[in-house]
């Protein structure tokens, strides 16, 4: 067997800018071989048109513009293969390509074969499988390609364990949620003993929309032993050489940390990559949030200025008659010590004038939610027109916990372009303040450690009307999370009243997550791609 040298191209590419990915993989390209001479690079999945395109795969110009750019490439006659992902239309439909491109030709193109239809995967609704051989000759190596779910439903590989593959070369597309490095590596562990070949694992990495891809590409060898791995949520170039049927990392590259003893490092990285590539892609200047002196929006802020800088973003305190002087001193605080420029608006006058207003539809009515609910959405308003003038993005700051539930408030404390933590428990939450904490001192004891309220009315705590939240997120992740039944969950010694009103709430408040801001996903089932139960239904809980 002869001797191979490659690089893994960990890439973070704009969903949609085909030219602009090509220029990205040969510049990639130019920098590996800056470093060190290699006889191939390998890309993600999609590279030239990014992950996921959704709906750009219909666009009539699709694959004029994929052609294009794949010309470019093999134009470029660099000294190395490239392997690279891109659609590509067939007489049977559109195909999830993998091809290589070798002086100046387009050598071998392989399909993929296994389509993912679940969870954020919806593939099924664009492409068409594959039929295509996997395996081609290289340098007098014998390697295979495979993308993404093949190695992961495990059939295409099966068929390898009779043909002698030295190499194969997987290209992914891969969203992060909490445990999915570990899972990645154990299953392409039993794949490589499975043919008794290396296996080359490179993933995107980057934020698109609510997924966040985070990296992580690996090499494994036949024995099931790591042989490289890439660090987490970062652009990174991982060079290998197999040599004698083994892989192993080239010059002194160290396998990066194992971020599973870390999760909340892990999570909290997600979240700060997700934040700084929705807002760097989509052009926005900055962004600005609601500082309320709470848990959520202190952990929100910590996030940004993280993903940002603190020039880039701007907190503003809001205060009520209700909001406590701890509330601003802890606000005030934070904002110092993180260096953001902070404001401070009383909405009392505003509130006023829309009670005045709504006087004579009102008049004789009992004080309610609905008093509540218009202090929020005043403070929605100052938010939105700080967005307009400035160009900043509004991060909303609900939980996971609160958005399950329906505990925020339509056009007031949901009005935004981004919910950071719209996937993250309570009690998670309260785990990354901490964690974060140990980073920096940024976020004030007592925001921790105070109960939760909103502050919408005289001595409100959050468990006037909720569970406590280690239970709520219990129930919550087994409703939500895993689809237990009202029955089941009650089994498992939760009281009846408490699951049957917090199912009763998650249910009927499907309409408010509909018209909410899209969120950083961590865990396997986020609301939105994942979750999808239909507003209008006449489901009865427990029957």
């Amino acid at each position: 067997m002869s001797k191979l040298s490659l690089a893994l191209a960990q890439l973070n590419p704009l969903v949609g800018d085909i030219d602009g990915n090509a220029q990205l993989i040969l510049q990639t390209a130019r920098d590996i071989l800056a470093e060190k001479a290699v006889d191939l690079v390998l890309f993600p999945e999609l590279t030239l048109c990014g992950y996921p395109p959704e709906d750009l795969l219909l666009r009539p110009s699709l694959q004029r513009r994929v052609d294009r750019a794949l010309q470019v490439l093999i134009d470029a006659r660099l000294p190395c293969a490239l392997v690279v992902g891109y659609p590509r239309q067939s007489e049977r439909g559109l195909l999830n390509m993998a091809g290589v491109i070798v002086d100046g030709q387009l050598l071998f193109e392989y399909a993929k074969r296994c389509l993912p239809n679940y969870q954020v995967f919806d593939e099924k609704r664009y492409f068409v499988e594959g039929q295509s051989k996997a395996e081609f000759e290289f340098k007098g190596v014998k390697l295979a390609l495979s993308i993404c779910e093949d190695i992961w439903d495990g059939s295409p590989l099966e068929e390898l364990k009779t043909e002698n593959i030295d190499l194969v070369l997987n290209l992914n597309a891969s969203p992060f949620h909490r445990d999915k490095q570990a899972e990645r590596e154990r299953l392409v562990a039993k794949r490589a003993e499975m043919i008794q070949a290396p296996i080359a694992y490179v993933n995107q990495v980057g934020g698109q929309d609510e997924l966040v891809f985070d990296g992580g590409s690996f090499a494994i060898n036949a024995d099931a032993s790591l042989a490289a791995r890439a660090s987490l949520f970062k652009q990174q170039n991982i060079l290998l050489e197999l040599d004698q049927g083994r892989l192993s990392g080239a010059g002194d590259q160290a396998i990066n940390r194992d971020y599973d003893s870390d999760k909340l490092a892990c999570i909290y990285d997600a979240l700060v990559l997700g934040v700084r590539d929705y807002v760097n892609k989509n052009g926005f200047k900055g962004v600005v949030l609601g500082l309320s002196g709470g848990i959520d929006s202190a952990l929100t802020l910590a996030v940004a200025v993280d993903a940002l800088g603190a020039e880039r973003v701007q907190a503003v305190m809001m205060p009520f008659h209700y909001t406590s002087q701890m509330s601003k001193d802890d606000a005030s605080e934070q904002a110092r010590r993180m260096g953001v420029e902070y404001h401070s608006i009383g909405i009392e006058h505003i509130y006023e004038q829309f009670m005045l207003a709504l006087e004579p539809v009102l008049a004789g009515s009992k004080r309610d939610t609905t008093e509540e609910n218009l202090q929020a959405r005043s403070r929605g308003v100052l938010l939105m027109a700080i967005s307009n003038k400035l160009g900043y993005l509004v991060l909303t700051t609900g939980n996971k916990s609160e958005m399950s539930v329906g505990y925020a408030t339509l056009y007031g404390d949901m009005a935004g372009g981004l919910d950071v933590l719209k996937d993250v428990p309570k009690v998670t939450v309260f785990e990354l303040a901490r964690y974060r904490n140990t980073r920096s001192d940024v976020i004030p004891e007592n925001v921790i450690t105070r109960p939760p309220s909103a502050e919408l009315a005289p001595d409100q705590v959050d468990s006037d009307s909720l569970p406590d939240y280690e239970v709520l997120d219990q129930i919550l992740q087994l409703y939500v999370e895993e689809d237990q039944s009202a029955e089941a969950i009650i089994a498992r010694g939760f009281d009846a009243a408490d699951v049957r009103k917090v199912l009763r709430l998650v249910d009927v408040n499907e309409y408010k997550r509909r018209q909410a801001p899209v969120g950083i996903r961590i865990s396997s089932r986020a609301f939105g791609r994942d979750r999808r139960y239909p507003i209008t239904n006449g489901w009865k809980i427990g029957d």
